[in-house]
């Protein structure tokens, strides 16, 4: 920035657009895994992972209700902690680990920064780091008042330097504690170390690639991973867990899962190099059954999963994909038996029966068949009771409302539709609102249409502030 112009502001315009800048520089150091991301969901997925914290949950004596865990469509190695209690785990990390612990090392670890209460101590470093920066910035701007313009540049340049090193000192500090706890977390559930060890070399081997230098850290956000390494390799390979083997079964289920993913995810070519033909194992069918899919070769995917169904008649998952691939193809009637099949075998795995409440309202006829979309509505009321948070499935479900003409219903179904999916809260309160003029006083879909429009309104009244805020800003500058 030129600082002729800031010189030519007065005195409390000068501090005030320096502190919003502040505000900026320090809002992008710690933004990132705040930012909105897909969440992939898959029935057989989210099991895995809810079973592979499970027993890490326990041994860092955390309330099993109140972690959740989260598959986010990006292709990048990654996973981190937001919102309190919930760990999110990037695609790129499941196709990017060998086997399944690789991924209870990274749990493991995510765990630690929950366990440490990582989220909410973010004002231990960052505050600090704050006054660091507030301070120079008054030093700076009292100098650039009194025309030393360069001085006053250097003092504030000089703080933010200052700032910036404490908030990563900090959060580096916190990746450590997370690495320890999460070894110590591994060691106390009898889990072996190793892949959490494998999955740090995994990253030196990036670092290397990418010509990060290996001999200073002070200019990262993590430490080095062969720092990583050389602190945790003692720790977990003194534990009598280390030379215990891995879960066969969670292997098994864990290969399923990547093959699933890479089949979901690349173009068949790259699907078919993964997995040839060849290989008939669950994982390679699976993955070539997505593949083939995706690149709408119906016979074949199909083809492929009935292999895996015929191998276990009792695998919900096999019959749930058989019924997408059937329903997404337009046979539509043909995929109410594999998924009627599939919510039975699942003991009605929400996901799942969300997938038939939406074969059977296509099956309906815009209504016609009174008794399928009565089925639907009795079937999508559970998934929304047992997995409120599904926003695919009120869609279904104010369909119903629509064709059924219960325009409150409809409107409510909306309301939880479009604020679960972080649309625009003033259609959310709208539709809420609708909703409550519909609806009997007191009732529970009532209440919880009041619900919805008071926290729009509340999100509605925040951005508006923000959009407030960015003007005066604007003006200053």
């Amino acid at each position: 920035m030129d600082s002729r112009l800031i010189i030519s502001l007065p005195w409390s315009r000068t501090v005030a657009t320096l502190v919003a800048i502040l505000c900026l520089v320090m809002a992008q150091l710690v933004a990132g895994p705040a930012r909105a991301q897909s969440i992939l969901r898959d029935a057989e997925t989210e099991a895995l992972l809810r079973d592979i914290a499970a027993p890490l949950v326990a041994a860092a004596e955390l309330d099993p209700r109140s972690v959740h865990v989260y598959l986010v469509g990006d292709s990048s190695i990654n996973a981190f902690v937001a919102g309190g209690q919930n760990v999110f785990f990037h695609s790129g990390l499941l196709v990017a680990a060998d086997d399944v612990n690789e991924v209870q090392g990274v749990m493991a670890h995510e765990l630690g920064h929950i366990s440490g209460g990582h989220a909410i101590r973010w004002g231990e470093g960052a505050g600090p780091a704050s006054t660091i920066s507030i301070l120079s910035l008054i030093l700076g701007a009292a100098a650039m008042a009194a025309g030393a313009g360069d001085a006053g540049m250097a003092a504030i340049m000089a703080g933010q330097q200052a700032a910036q090193a404490r908030i990563l000192s900090f959060n580096r500090e916190q990746e450590s504690r997370a690495d320890q706890a999460g070894a110590a977390f591994l060691n106390r559930a009898g889990i072996t170390g190793r892949g959490m060890i494998r999955f740090f070399e995994k990253l030196m081997g990036e670092e290397y690639r990418l010509a990060i230098p290996q001999t200073n850290s002070y200019n990262r956000t993590h430490p080095l991973s062969g720092e990583r390494i050389r602190a945790l390799d003692n720790v977990l390979r003194t534990s009598p867990a280390w030379d215990r083997p891995v879960d066969p079964g969670l292997q098994a289920r864990y290969a399923r899962v990547r093959g699933k993913l890479i089949g979901f995810l690349y173009p068949l070519e790259t699907v078919l190099k993964a997995y040839p033909p060849g290989d008939t194992s669950d994982a390679a069918r699976f993955a070539r059954a997505y593949g083939y899919h995706r690149a709408a070769f119906p016979e074949k995917a199909l083809a492929e999963i009935d292999a895996v169904a015929e191998r276990n008649p009792t695998d919900p998952y096999s019959r749930e994909l058989e019924g997408q691939i059937l329903l997404e193809s337009g046979r539509v009637a043909e995929a109410i038996g594999p998924l009627r099949q599939a919510v039975e075998l699942s003991n009605g795995e929400p996901l799942i029966a969300g997938m038939l409440g939406h074969a059977l309202v296509q099956a309906s006829n815009d209504g016609a068949d009174a008794a399928i979309l009565a089925e639907a509505e009795q079937v999508l009321r559970g998934v929304v009771q047992r997995d409120s948070r599904n926003p695919f499935a009120w869609l279904q479900l104010g369909t119903i409302y629509e064709l059924k003409g219960d325009t409150p219903r409809a409107a409510l179904a909306s309301a939880e539709r479009i604020s679960l999916s972080g649309g625009d809260p003033r259609l959310a309160a709208r539709a809420a609102r609708t909703a409550m003029a519909g609806l009997p006083r007191g009732t529970p879909d009532f209440l919880r249409a009041e619900d919805i429009a008071l926290a729009s309104q509340g999100e509605i009244e925040r951005l508006r502030l923000k959009d407030r805020s960015s003007q005066q800003q604007d003006q200053r500058r």
